[in-house]
């Protein structure tokens, strides 16, 4: 999963990584 995070994290923004971030944190964890 750690890729596919790099990989979305250079297609999108901070603002929506951040948004993002949380949701795959709740998935992985």
């Amino acid at each position: 999963m750690g890729s596919l995070v790099k990989k979305r994290r250079k297609k999108m923004r901070k603002h929506k990584y951040r948004k993002m971030l949380k949701k795959y944190r709740r998935r992985t964890r």
